[in-house]
């Protein structure tokens, strides 16, 4: 039996491999206030943009939701981890005919006070049209300035938020 192809847009990925970048960034609140902005409903206070439609659950493992970016490309979430007083979250996606991957969410109460917030991406591209999307979302600038972004975003969502320390690791 022949293999059928699901999609005629989709290449076969075999020489295609994952590729990560991490970011780290430091927020002015404890981790309890800082975890549920980290949620598809959560992101809504500060990803300009951001309107998930719930498929299913909430924040627990399993629950799926569904965003579009302006671009128009569709991306199907799933809840893989969430466990909010251990500081960690991690999302499986699939932005339809682009790229699959994950997105994992680190946060530590930091000795000084706040919260580290360590965000890593690794996607793999699905076809020729993606791999320049990844190689330029995942390039280190590029990557450092989102989570410079992310960190004044989520500051302005916290209750009273003031200045961030924006410290950023690369990997």
């Amino acid at each position: 039996m022949v293999p059928r192809r699901l999609d005629s847009r989709l290449e076969i990925a075999v020489n295609r491999k994952p590729r990560s970048q991490t970011g780290t960034f430091r927020l002015p609140a404890p981790l309890a206030v800082v975890m549920p902005l980290f949620t598809a409903e959560g992101e809504r206070r500060w990803a300009k943009g951001w309107d998930p439609e719930i498929l299913s659950g909430g924040e627990e493992r399993g629950s799926a939701f569904r965003t579009r970016n302006d671009r128009g490309t569709v991306t199907t979430w799933i809840v893989v981890d969430f466990r909010p007083a251990e500081g960690r979250a991690s999302y499986a996606r699939l932005a339809e005919g682009s790229s699959i991957g994950l997105v994992d969410v680190r946060c530590v109460e930091a000795e000084a006070g706040g919260t580290d917030v360590t965000v890593t991406y690794t996607l793999t591209p699905l076809n020729a049209d993606a791999e320049s999307f990844v190689e330029a979302f995942l390039q280190p600038a590029a990557f450092a300035t989102m989570m410079d972004e992310w960190a004044v975003a989520v500051a302005h969502a916290l209750p009273q938020a003031s200045r961030v320390t924006s410290v950023r690791q690369r990997t």
